[in-house]
């Protein structure tokens, strides 16, 4: 069973009860929450167990990629003939991806993008809770569905109230810099930017970018190769 986990940079470790440590690499931590996903849609389905082989079949990764990922988190080993135990392996992998802990997290930029992510509740599967969002209109100051929306300049003061460790950003490319720093004087040490904007970041802190039109413009382009086939 794990007893807890620490990110440090791009590599992970999980600490066991019997005092082993194992260092995970950062592309199979990303690897996990898909793992995940397929698990609970096995649930889902009444599947009680799975072999590595079949994960690595319906996900189309290496057999042995998937069983040198699960061997890093599983609490106990697969059966012979029969795998691993989909309710344990995916306790297994919730408490390796640390959603038995509730995090904090915040929106900055209340636009349509921006409301979508404060109101959705599916993150609180993920232990993920999203308590607020920012905005510098005061034309989008207000609440949404319980959910309030403060004005810019009391990001610190709430993210530091809130303990939020988590921030989404949503604003207009022009803007997003800005407010990237605001988040990060604010104490949020993890960022999602959906902002069409390079932005940078102090060590210490995390960033990750997705560009929804580049995405789109790659599949776009993927679709199109697939058609000419």
């Amino acid at each position: 069973m794990i007893e807890y986990e620490s990110i440090k940079k791009y590599r992970f470790e999980v600490t066991r009860l019997e005092g082993k440590t194992a260092e995970i690499s950062k592309a199979a931590f990303l690897r996990f929450p898909e793992y995940l996903r397929y698990l609970k849609a096995e649930a889902a389905r009444g599947v009680e167990y799975v072999s590595s082989s079949e994960i690595a079949e319906d996900m189309h990764l290496s057999a042995v990629c998937v069983r040198k990922d699960l061997a890093l988190v599983a609490s106990e080993p697969g059966k012979p003939r029969m795998g691993f135990a989909v309710m344990q392996l995916i306790g297994d992998l919730e408490r390796a991806l640390g959603y038995h802990r509730k995090t904090h997290a915040c929106v900055v930029g209340a636009g349509r993008l921006g409301r979508a992510f404060l109101v959705y509740d599916g993150f609180e599967h993920y232990g993920i809770s999203v308590v607020a969002a920012f905005d510098i209109s005061p034309a989008q100051v207000g609440a949404l569905r319980g959910k309030p929306i403060y004005p810019m300049e009391r990001l610190k003061e709430i993210a530091e109230r809130e303990e939020v460790r988590l921030g989404i950003l949503t604003v207009p490319g022009e803007a997003a810099q800005k407010a990237c720093d605001a988040m990060v004087e604010a104490g949020i040490t993890a960022i999602l930017s959906f902002a069409p904007a390079y932005v940078r970041v102090p060590e210490g802190v995390t960033l990750r970018c997705e560009d929804l039109a580049a995405t789109l413009a790659s599949l776009s382009a993927e679709a199109a190769e697939n058609g000419d086939h």
